[in-house]
């Protein structure tokens, strides 16, 4: 299949995925923005990977200079630009990441909210891209999920599911951190070992963290 989230989960469907009514999903949420705006500064200039329709762009647009988004989906970067359009310090633009090339350097690479499922087996090629568009010192954030979010995150899939947003969940096929639904959509896991492995295999420093018991982020010093 295509890429899932250009194709079908976009725009207004991917909107609807975060008006959860889970408040367990909602803390999920607000903690992960929360402990990366606690980790920029006023004058850093951010760059987001796999920003969807821009919602955490909006969500840290007060708290730094300026917040570039790229974006696979026409669809979703269409409803980000009205989404966005009272924040004048962002722009979000329809791009590959695989692409990016850009003589701009950033104070801080997100990809968050287990953004580097959507990329499959080309994660380590993202965190190679991330690292070029650092400034000296600059960081990246990649997240995924704890395994102690594993309960929650699989009924907010099934909301989704119930909306149909996604797919039917497989269930026989669905464990070890991995949802897979009857569609074709599956979302995978990365664990604390595999972060251990992209950190390694990147050259450079870098941290694994835990934030809130639901998210694991791995963040890379250049």
């Amino acid at each position: 299949m295509g890429n899932y989230y250009s194709e079908n989960l976009n725009a207004t469907k991917l909107f609807q995925v975060y008006q959860t009514k889970i408040e367990r999903v909602k803390q999920y949420l607000d903690k992960e923005i929360e402990f990366v705006r606690n980790e920029l500064s006023q004058d850093d200039i951010i760059l987001e990977m796999g920003a969807g329709y821009g919602r955490i762009m909006k969500e840290l647009a007060l708290n730094v200079k300026f917040v570039y988004g790229i974006d696979i989906s026409d669809n979703s970067v269409a409803f980000g630009q009205q989404y966005l359009k009272e924040c004048p310090n962002c722009k979000l633009n329809v791009l590959d990441v695989f692409k990016f090339d850009n003589d701009l350097e950033y104070d801080a690479v997100l990809c968050l909210q287990n953004g580097i499922s959507a990329f499959k087996g080309e994660v380590a090629k993202l965190i190679e891209i991330s690292m070029k568009a650092l400034k000296k010192n600059g960081k990246a954030y990649f997240s995924s999920y704890s395994p102690k979010f594993w309960e929650t995150r699989l009924a907010w899939f099934q909301e989704q599911a119930d909306k149909c947003l996604l797919g039917e969940i497989d269930y026989e096929k669905t464990k070890d951190g991995n949802i897979i639904c009857k569609d074709g959509f599956t979302a995978t896991t990365f664990t604390k070992d595999d972060m251990e492995r992209l950190g390694k295999a990147s050259g450079y420093s870098y941290i694994i963290q835990e934030v809130d018991d639901s998210s694991i982020f791995l963040i890379i010093k250049k």
